[in-house]
């Protein structure tokens, strides 16, 4: 057995498996180059580290369970909403989420509510956070199950791990008075600990009116607005003005889309 397979032997009872991998190309490199044995060791440990950091950041990007659409860099400004550019910046640095902010964007649907928390949600990830995407319904899912199935119990232990969480479509549906409690105790677990970007199309006044507890509710909105910045996107749904269509358009003799029926 030569040397390099003794040491490949030894990365891999030491749990090393891209220095095993890689160490043929390192020392063949390192030779030609005539490196210390400092820099030839630095060599080995980066390689190593980079890959468990790109492995992490994988393993993070699947749990955040993101939806189809969440690259801000190609977010469309031309659209009509009450969003800046500086805005939208100042999101994407996530100083608000050193300090413990949290985020509602709210407005009517079609607006690009989801699109920017999961852009934000993408964007933390990429930077070395545990953070995840839930819609409300799936979350109060979590949390009647979390006692009852695996899958759930690992869920919500990551949830509560998380440095930022994502609920999409807050208070869209209603909620069980039962469900109401469990999500109070949620938030009250997270407060201060956990960042959260919630989006909803009701201000937090008309929260009541869904969970039917003004007590509650109270008690939900002390904990989410103590540091917290409310977004009010407005305008014309993005959908509805992008809509496609089956049929091919033509332009008139006015110039304007006609769509072509055959």
């Amino acid at each position: 057995m030569t040397k390099t397979e003794i040491i490949k032997g030894q990365c891999k009872q030491l749990r090393l498996p891209t220095i095993a991998n890689g160490i043929n190309d390192v020392v063949n490199k390192a030779e030609k180059e005539k490196i210390t044995y400092l820099e030839f060791l630095n060599r080995l440990l980066n390689s190593e580290i980079s890959q468990r950091m790109e492995k992490d950041k994988e393993r993070r990007q699947k749990h955040a369970r993101l939806p189809l659409s969440y690259n801000l860099d190609l977010y469309d400004f031309t659209s009509e909403n009450s969003i800046s550019q500086q805005e939208l910046k100042q999101l994407r640095e996530l100083k608000w989420l050193e300090q413990n902010y949290n985020v509602i964007l709210m407005g009517p649907s079609g607006t690009g509510k989801t699109y920017i928390a999961a852009g934000l949600c993408f964007d933390a990830v990429d930077q070395g956070y545990r953070a995840y995407f839930q819609t409300m319904e799936s979350l109060v899912k979590v949390l009647k199950m979390k006692d009852i199935t695996r899958n759930a119990a690992t869920e919500y232990k990551r949830i509560m791990n998380a440095h930022l969480l994502i609920i999409d479509d807050i208070m869209m549906f209603p909620v069980t008075h039962e469900d109401a409690v469990a999500f109070f105790n949620l938030i009250n677990e997270l407060h201060d600990k956990t960042s959260l970007v919630i989006t909803t199309n009701k201000s937090p006044k008309e929260w009541a009116d869904v969970l039917k507890d003004t007590v509650l509710t109270t008690a939900i909105l002390d904990r989410i607005l103590y540091r917290c910045e409310i977004i009010k996107l407005s305008g014309k749904s993005y959908r509805m003005q992008n809509r496609k269509t089956i049929f091919e358009k033509v332009k008139n003799k006015n110039n304007q889309d006609e769509v072509m029926y055959s």
